[in-house]
């Protein structure tokens, strides 16, 4: 044994207890402990509700579980076309056809494809007014003898005059 006693950081008693009567207290265990926190091993675990899981599967993803019957047959479709007075207006609206019958006024030479699509567009253009009843030298015509100016109302200075 050493004579040498260290020093402590520990608090004992300094006297002796005035009340040697005094009963120890007892631990009664009063059953399990209510658990804290989580229990281990639940970091990646996903959390589940108590809900139906059937209903909850179709909220998280409504690609699972389609009840839509598929069809394992391609269906024959039906080529929708447009009325004659819609395709005209198509016609009319080709720039590419402008565009070459610009080309065609001026002179210039086309390709064979070129000439090839304008004759196609001309011919059903042509074929498109005998259909709808549309002359179309008539109404080149009648743009030419309409002059707009001729709608306005001529200024009299005898309304202003009063």
């Amino acid at each position: 044994m050493s004579s040498r006693s260290k020093k402590t950081r520990k608090v004992g008693q300094i006297g002796v207890r005035k009340d040697p009567d005094r009963k120890p207290r007892t631990t009664v265990q009063q059953g399990k402990k209510k658990g804290k926190g989580k229990p281990s091993g639940t970091r990646n675990a996903q959390e589940q509700d108590s809900t139906n899981h059937s209903q909850r599967k179709q909220v998280n993803d409504p690609r699972h579980g389609s009840k839509k019957p598929v069809a394992l047959v391609k269906e024959a479709s039906v080529p929708t076309y447009a009325t004659p007075a819609e395709e005209l207006a198509a016609i009319e609206a080709d720039s590419k056809l402008m565009l070459l019958l610009d080309k065609a006024d001026e002179g210039q030479t086309m390709t064979k494809a070129e000439q090839r699509f304008m004759d196609e567009k001309m011919a059903r253009h042509r074929t498109l007014c005998e259909l709808l009843g549309i002359d179309p030298e008539a109404d080149e015509e009648a743009d030419d003898d309409h002059d707009p100016l001729d709608d306005l109302d001529a200024i009299k200075m005898d309304d202003f005059k009063k």
